[in-house]
């Protein structure tokens, strides 16, 4: 058995499709009405749905407050790179990436949804990881 697919509403369809595909490296595959629906495909095969909002039968636009995806990269490297794409690419981001666990990352709200990106810290880098000034491990 395997996770076969996610569906997230949001207010805007065209954005998110935007987010995934170009920080996430997701594919947009189909679109369904006038941006209603789109379906999305991850590297690893993996099928986001993204559905826009006001198709919501009880018109509930609202996700609990903890709730959140996450994607987990291979190295805290590759954390800082999307930071800073994201960063650049005039995403909003509340904090800068840190220490979160035994993970290396940052979260951040886009549309209606909570993001985590982080990365698993290695032995020797648990207590002692920074960033300087200009986003690179220290």
């Amino acid at each position: 058995m395997y996770l076969n697919h996610l569906n997230l509403t949001v207010t805007n369809v065209s954005e998110a499709i935007e987010l995934f595909e170009t920080y996430f490296d997701f594919k947009c595959v189909e679109i369904k009405g006038n941006n209603m629906i789109a379906i999305l495909k991850g590297a690893d095969d993996f099928e986001l749905v993204l559905m826009n909002a006001g198709m919501n039968q009880k018109s509930n636009r609202a996700y609990p407050d903890a709730f959140h995806i996450g994607f987990m990269l291979d190295d805290p490297q590759y954390v800082t790179k999307i930071y800073k794409k994201l960063k650049a690419g005039g995403i909003v981001l509340e904090r800068l990436p840190q220490k979160m666990r035994d993970n290396f990352g940052f979260y951040f709200h886009f549309d209606n949804i909570m993001i985590e990106v982080g990365a698993p810290l290695n032995d020797d880098e648990d207590d002692d990881i920074t960033l300087d000034s200009s986003m690179r491990l220290i």
